[in-house]
């Protein structure tokens, strides 16, 4: 539940997000690199070889209109008009006054940040594998208590002050409490699947201007957790209730297992159900009423999958790969060419991509034209992949079994990817 805007995984997309997903495309979790550096970056921070293992962090996040891809239409309205250098000077100002005084940086995240996670104030709890954009992560395990920096990432400038660990907050009463006092798994790499209505209400983050009300959201939740134990229809109940973009309209289920960067009261619940229990509990973004369920069997191969590639051992633990995210009728991004497409045209399409793409054609020309991920088909973006990085299971698992320069295809959730490794 924290992949927001500001990170890979963006507006609840690829996990239950924390995006944020991470925005359509490598999944996301999908974490795009940054432009390069700028002055305006705290250098003398990023080169510090000392880190924290954990940290928890605050900001304020500036965009600027030529960033507008990487936030698949979910930009602030401020940011649309505003130029970089508009962008470096607010970021400038706001770190100054956070400097003199750190005491208002809610105040300041408040009234300044585009990223809407921030927005509750609550920080984000960063540790070397937290599926957030490199560079985010880089600045904030280098920071002191108290220390003020600035990042650029993909998404903006980060204005960024690390803080002191805030005390867990009361739980609710309509919380399962039984569920979230049993024990942690025994096994760290427990890996559980859970499908989730996410209740917004007012106050919480994200939440619309015309969000219901806490007091109508506890109602719902308890009849919808109900109906659930009761043997309710879980992908009926999230199509007809949920606020999750990212699984509402699919019933798509989340894996979850310790640090796979959800928001902690989410992935705590989850990976204390047992199968087919459901329970209620909640985090910034509202209530979550969470189902765990059977292991999916594993989908078959797509026709179009580069079956021999994903046969493969891996081949590498950091790759850089670009990609062209093609959809069609039944499985698509939030893009009018992969709504439109009938299948077979998109094999066709593919096959020739692909072939373009073996003679040396250069991959950023062929993004611009035709990718349907919006984070990376304009600027050429590379995304680096690792076994841990938050994107969807099969880009990753392709991305990491490509030798430099090969091409591959797969399918996902958002449409098929035509990757080329290029690093």
């Amino acid at each position: 539940m924290k992949r927001l805007l500001v990170f890979a995984v963006l507006a609840l997309t690829f996990a239950c997000q924390k995006v944020d997903k991470e925005k359509a495309g490598a999944g996301s979790g999908s974490a795009g690199a940054a432009p390069t550096g700028s002055d305006i970056e705290s250098k003398d921070i990023l080169a510090r070889t000392k880190t924290a293992p954990e940290v928890q962090v605050k900001h304020v996040l500036f965009g600027w209109k030529d960033l507008a891809a990487a936030y698949r239409g979910q930009m602030d309205p401020r940011a649309q008009n505003r130029t970089q250098q508009e962008a470096e000077k607010l970021a400038r100002d706001v770190a100054a006054k956070l400097k003199a005084k750190p005491a208002d940086i809610d105040a300041l995240v408040k009234q300044h940040s585009e990223d809407p996670g921030s927005l509750s104030g609550e920080p984000y709890t960063v540790k070397a594998d937290t599926p957030f954009v490199p560079e985010f992560k880089n600045l904030a395990l280098r920071l002191e208590v108290n220390e003020v920096g600035i990042v650029k990432t993909a998404y903006g400038y980060h204005v960024m002050m690390r803080v002191t660990p805030p005390p867990p907050p009361p739980p609710d009463p309509l919380e399962s409490a039984d569920i979230l006092a049993r024990p942690a798994p025994v096994d760290p790499n427990l890996e559980v699947f859970v499908q989730h209505v996410l209740l917004g209400y007012k106050g919480t983050a994200r939440a619309k201007p015309d969000a219901r009300s806490k007091e109508d959201a506890d109602k719902l939740a308890k009849e919808i957790l109900d109906k659930v134990k009761a043997g309710g229809d879980m992908k009926a109940l999230m199509k007809e209730y949920s606020d999750d973009p990212g699984s509402k309209e699919s019933g798509r289920p989340y894996p979850v297992k310790a640090g796979s960067g959800m928001v902690e009261p989410f992935e705590k619940m989850s990976l204390r159900l047992a199968e087919n229990e459901a329970g209620l509990v909640k985090t910034q973004f509202g209530w979550h009423i969470i189902k765990r369920i059977p292991p999916p069997p594993p989908p078959a191969p797509d026709p179009l999958d580069s079956v021999d590639i994903l046969k493969r051992d891996v081949k590498t633990q950091k790759a850089s790969v670009k990609h062209i995210l093609l959809g069609w009728k039944d499985v698509h991004a939030d893009d009018e060419r992969g709504k439109k497409r009938e299948r077979k045209d998109l094999e066709k399409l593919v096959k020739d991509t692909v072939a373009k793409l073996k003679k040396g054609e250069k991959i950023e020309k062929l993004m611009a034209e035709l990718s349907e991920d919006e984070g990376s088909a304009k600027s050429g973006t590379a995304y680096p992949v690792t076994p841990d990085a938050g994107l969807v299971e099969p880009f990753k698992k392709l991305s990491l079994r490509l030798d430099v320069k090969e091409v591959g295809v797969v399918k996902t959730d958002f449409g098929i990817h035509i990757i080329q490794r290029v690093e």
